[in-house]
C-alpha cells in the first residue's frame, strides 16, 4: 500500500517538473505588411495582415497552419531614420490572435506592448535587384504582456522584412517575410517549486510508513 502511494505521489511530481522545464512559448508568423504611422516628427511601424503559422506550447509539440495573426504597433521613432535603420521607444501594442484552429484557441493569445526600445535594422545588398541593389530590414524587441489564460509573459520579437521594392530605401511600407516571438512564463518556477514540495511530501509519508511498520 505504501508503494502505491509513493508512486501516485512520485508520478504528481513528473508532470509539474517537465512544466516547470519547458516554460517557453514560441510564435512563428509569415506575410503581411509593414507600414508607417505616426507623425512626421515621431514615426512608427505597424505590422498588420500577418498570419500566425506556427505554435509551440509547454509540451515542446509544434502545431503548424494557418493559426491566426499577428500585429503590433510600435511607439515613436526616437533616434535614426526609417530608411537608414533606427530605434523606436518602448510602448505600442503587440497582438497575437488565434483562430481555434488546430487546437489553438480562438482568441487572444498573448496582448501586450514593447517592454523596451525596439531596433530597426537596414541592410543593403549591392547584388540585389539585378545589381542594382537592394535594402532589407530587420525589426528585434522585447515584449511583454498578458497570455489567453491570464499568466503574465515577456521576451523578444524578431521580423524580417523582404526587399524594398526598385532598389529604394524604406520610407512608406514592405512586405513581411516572416518572424518569430518567444515568450517565457514565469509562473512554472513556482510550479517546480510545488513539484519539489511534493516530493518532499513523498519523502515525509515514506518516513511515516517506515516508522508505522
Amino acid at each position: 500500500m505504501r508503494k502505491v502511494v509513493l508512486l501516485v505521489l512520485l508520478a504528481l511530481c513528473l508532470p509539474i517538473a517537465s512544466w516547470a522545464n519547458s516554460s517557453n512559448i514560441v510564435f512563428s508568423n509569415t506575410g503581411g505588411n509593414i507600414t508607417t504611422g505616426g507623425t512626421k516628427i515621431a514615426p512608427t511601424l505597424s505590422l498588420s495582415n500577418s498570419s500566425l503559422t506556427g505554435f509551440t506550447g509547454f509540451n515542446g509539440v509544434p502545431i503548424t497552419g494557418n493559426l491566426g495573426t499577428v500585429s503590433f504597433t510600435t511607439a515613436g521613432l526616437i533616434s535614426g531614420s526609417l530608411g537608414g535603420g533606427g530605434t523606436f521607444a518602448a510602448g505600442g501594442s503587440f497582438t497575437i490572435t488565434g483562430n481555434g484552429s488546430n487546437g489553438v484557441p480562438n482568441g487572444s493569445l498573448f496582448q501586450g506592448s514593447f517592454s523596451g526600445p525596439v531596433s530597426w535594422a537596414g541592410t543593403f545588398n549591392p547584388l540585389g535587384n539585378h545589381g542594382k541593389g537592394n535594402w532589407t530590414y530587420v525589426l528585434t524587441g522585447t515584449v511583454s504582456g498578458t497570455l489567453n489564460n491570464g499568466a503574465q509573459a515577456g521576451g523578444g520579437t524578431m521580423q524580417f522584412s523582404f526587399d524594398v521594392p526598385n532598389s529604394k530605401l524604406f520610407s512608406k511600407g514592405v512586405r513581411l517575410n516572416g518572424g518569430v516571438t518567444t515568450v517565457t512564463v514565469p509562473e512554472p518556477g513556482t510550479l517546480g517549486l510545488l513539484g519539489t514540495g511534493l516530493f518532499a511530501l513523498a519523502c515525509m509519508v515514506r518516513r511515516k510508513f517506515s516508522t508505522s511498520v
